[in-house]
């Protein structure tokens, strides 16, 4: 006798695995059997689209730091820069009357610049920050005071020359003439700035 049992609905332990039994309705009911309390899960969570960056203007970004650097470079050697006692720079088409009150000290100072003790790279970015804020606050005439040059080593003044290279590179700037005796003299400037 065989310890084997020949029942239809037991299955064989040693039989391989992937056998089919037909018991596919079976399975089918039991999933669904144990599914049928399950419910899908409730979650307030919004997915975002995704949003594109801002268009950004690289080319234009590099002019304006190229133009930036520009304007802080050194003088060079031979520029053709004005070496006397009085600055005087006018932008062409600027209005002779206008040109004539900035020179008689007629206009109001908005602000005042006093660049006394800087090196000239200070100096270089006390002038653009200056300017830049300036012009944010919509001033048309300011003064900026580079000094004489008593105290330097040969009673000349350092930073004149490089002011006023720098004011020739700025848009803004539509004019600038060294100031009256009582305002600083050929130790000031006052610059006359775009609208």
């Amino acid at each position: 006798m065989s310890d084997r049992t020949d029942k239809p609905d037991e299955r064989d332990p040693n039989a391989p695995d992937d056998v089919d039994t037909g018991d596919e309705r079976d399975d089918d009911a039991a999933f669904r059997e144990a599914m049928a309390e399950v419910r899908p899960l409730k979650h307030d969570k919004i997915v975002a689209p995704r949003r594109r960056p801002a268009p950004t203007a690289h080319q234009r970004q590099r002019d304006e730091r190229e133009v930036m650097r520009e304007s802080l470079a050194d003088p060079p050697p031979d520029a053709d820069l004005e070496t006397g006692e009085e600055l005087l720079h006018a932008r062409p088409g600027l209005q002779h009357g206008l040109l004539r009150k900035l020179r008689r000290g007629q206009l109001s100072i908005g602000a005042e610049l006093d660049l006394h003790g800087l090196t000239a790279a200070e100096a270089k970015a006390a002038v653009v920050e200056f300017l830049d804020a300036c012009r944010a606050r919509h001033l048309r005439c300011v003064r900026i005071i580079h000094g004489k040059g008593n105290r330097s080593p040969n009673r000349q003044p350092v930073l004149k020359t490089h002011l006023a290279y720098w004011l020739r590179q700025r848009s803004e700037v539509l004019a600038y003439c060294s100031a009256r005796p009582v305002d600083g003299g050929t130790g000031a400037v006052y610059v006359l700035l775009r609208r």
